[in-house]
């Protein structure tokens, strides 16, 4: 009889465990573009942990980012609502501004078509979040990994999460080791010194399945990987350091070595579910909050590549905000299949309340929708997918935009960047060109006319902050140089005459784009203004104008002409230029200015 009911017991704890909620795990990469993993064929990024798991469930060729940056697109998973109607449009979570009510820009530099709205730097506590729902429902919480959705009170607990290690407003890891221990964080364990995060991040989250394995529980586990700093363990970037090759899009060591790390704690996690036996009641959902990094330097090459989608992270074009998506729902998805379904970040929060078997609550997540049907591969059509990015951002080439993403066409309304500063447009047909290669806007009037009514739409019913139109914009570059804060420039013949209305004068040239450094600046200069004059120069793809990168020198501000020798010592390739000549108020002329090379060869600012 005994035995009879240990079987008994046994089959009926089964059956309770069978019936309950399942467990919900949220996986979300930073960074991590569409093309870096083999699973979407990478032929260099080794992911056995994601290869499996899209093996066990459904691989969505076209999911997106609601923005092509990280705070607006966590913002948009928590709440269902896209960045624009949060007005949570830049990557500010970090900020040590508190901006909770952002409002329409007022001004702009003379160089911007357009004038860009504020941003949040918060995610306001009064949204409700589906974990806040699935609390209530029973569920154990829980949140580890990159918060960077502000500080202070905007804090993960305040959202809906019972446990919670990191969490926190860091755009990466946290210092001072970032992903290696130490860290001057009171949520994450301390470690042994250079113990990596995601190690950490996983035992942790394998200590807290293990205490709930009885009981539903939602597990959000947003790892710091593959964001900068570029950190790998020095025996995975030995291994990727061995098999770089040339013909691979991807040459990066380092982010090799940083996405296996990731890979194999998903792969680490995927085994303790099934070891404690609640893998089939367990929904794996995993994906990125934006595309790859095509703008920063590593291993002498940029991070990744994200071929054949153009641009990358921080840019609204495909390779900024098309990303990786996988879903294992035991007994729901289709193992080992793929849909090209068209998601959004924003259809996460219905969806979870659906695998949770709670009631859909449209007030709050407003913009999501419910992707059950795709998951189990029947039809679905979610209807536009919009990604509002309204700055710009130098460093990645984007300029304020709004795109809409409608079956095969993808549309992008750019603000104020047309002829007499009307707006421009760009419609690629997807299916056919997925590089966004041939602008059909010319030859699709209809189209655009009809794409550019659901912005509209958009704009006004979401009440949504959008650039607009620089009354302050010069248009026309003066003897090749653009103003780009506090001067008026004109040309007298072939004389630069600069009048400087503020503190910081200055304005730029991408003329001498090509010339090798080190060169040195030679020009005749007159003045009135006061203050020390500063060369800034770009030499590498997607950097910015910075201190780091200029050159002072003492100008004579007596009304009288003067000559100027100025060493600008970079190397490579110039790629732009910009030139503050003084600090002040006042009156400036500037005359032939060439840029000398090491082989004594000039080159005239008024040459093309």
């Amino acid at each position: 009889m005994s035995v009879l009911w240990t079987l008994f017991c046994a089959l009926a704890v089964q059956s309770a465990l069978s019936a309950r909620q399942p467990n919900i795990i949220l996986i979300v990469a930073d960074d991590l573009g569409w093309m870096d993993s083999s699973a979407y064929g990478s032929e260099f990024y080794q992911t056995s942990g994601i290869d499996r798991l899209a093996r066990e469930g459904v691989l969505f060729t076209d999911a997106y980012s609601a923005n092509p940056l990280c705070s607006p697109t966590r913002a948009s998973i928590l709440t269902g609502q896209y960045p624009s109607r949060l007005r949570f449009t830049a990557a500010s979570g970090h900020s040590e501004k508190e901006m909770l009510d952002p409002k329409m820009g007022t001004s702009a530099t003379p160089d911007k078509p357009a004038i860009i709205p504020q941003s949040r730097s918060r995610l306001p506590n009064e949204y409700l979040t589906y974990a806040e729902i699935l609390q209530k429902a029973g569920y154990a919480t829980a949140f580890m990994g990159k918060w960077h959705l502000g500080k202070g009170i905007y804090i993960p607990e305040k959202q809906g999460f019972e446990k919670v290690v990191g969490g926190r407003h860091h755009p990466g890891p946290p210092p001072p080791g970032h992903f290696f221990a130490p860290w001057n964080i009171d949520t994450i364990p301390d470690a042994p010194e250079g113990t990596h995060i995601a190690d950490v991040l996983t035992d942790e989250a394998i200590s807290f399945i293990k205490d709930h394995r009885r009981e539903p529980f939602l597990l959000n586990l947003w790892y710091y990987d593959v964001h900068a700093p570029f950190q790998g363990k020095p025996e995975l970037i030995d291994k990727y350091e061995q098999q770089v090759d040339p013909s691979y899009a991807q040459k990066s060591a380092t982010m090799g070595a940083m996405i296996e790390a990731m890979d194999q704690n998903i792969e680490r996690l995927l085994d303790e579910l099934d070891k404690l036996g609640i893998r089939n009641d367990t929904i794996i959902i995993f994906s990125s909050d934006n595309g790859g990094n095509m703008y920063d330097i590593v291993d002498n090459t940029t991070p990744t590549n994200n071929a054949p989608l153009r641009s990358g992270k921080g840019n609204n074009y495909e390779g900024g905000v098309r990303v990786p998506l996988i879903v294992s729902w035991p007994g729901v998805s289709h193992p080992g299949t793929s849909s090209d379904a068209i998601i959004s970040s924003v259809d996460f929060y219905p969806t979870i309340l659906h695998m949770a078997g709670l009631p859909q609550e449209p007030d709050h997540h407003i913009d999501g929708v419910d992707f059950t049907s795709a998951i189990e591969g029947k039809p679905f059509d979610r209807g536009p997918t919009i990604s509002h990015f309204p700055h710009y951002v130098p460093a990645t080439d984007n300029l304020p935009n709004t795109s809409v993403r409608v079956g095969d066409y993808k549309f992008y309304r750019f603000y104020h960047d047309g002829e007499n500063q009307k707006h421009r447009y760009e419609l690629y047909n997807l299916k056919n060109d997925i590089g966004e290669t041939k602008n059909l806007a010319d030859a699709m009037p209809d189209k655009v006319a009809e794409m550019d009514a659901i912005i509209d739409r958009h704009i006004k019913e979401a009440d949504v902050l959008y650039p607009i139109k620089n009354p302050a914009f010069n248009a026309k570059p003066v003897l090749g140089w653009q103003a780009t804060g506090d001067v008026v420039l004109e040309a007298n013949g072939s004389t630069l005459d600069i009048t400087s209305e503020g503190g910081d004068p200055r304005f730029s040239t991408k003329q001498f784009n090509g010339i090798i450094g080190p060169v040195t600046a030679k020009f005749s200069m007159r003045s009135d203004s006061s203050g020390e004059g500063q060369f800034f120069w770009v030499n590498k793809a997607g950097r910015n104008f910075h201190r780091d990168q200029s050159a002072t020198f003492k100008p004579k501000h007596d009304g009288r002409w003067h000559e100027y020798t100025v060493e600008l010592p970079f190397s490579g390739k110039l790629k732009n230029l910009r030139l503050d000549p003084s600090r002040g108020l006042g009156r400036i002329e500037i005359k032939d200015l060439k840029l000398v090379d090491a082989s004594g060869e000039s080159i005239s600012s008024n040459e093309s």
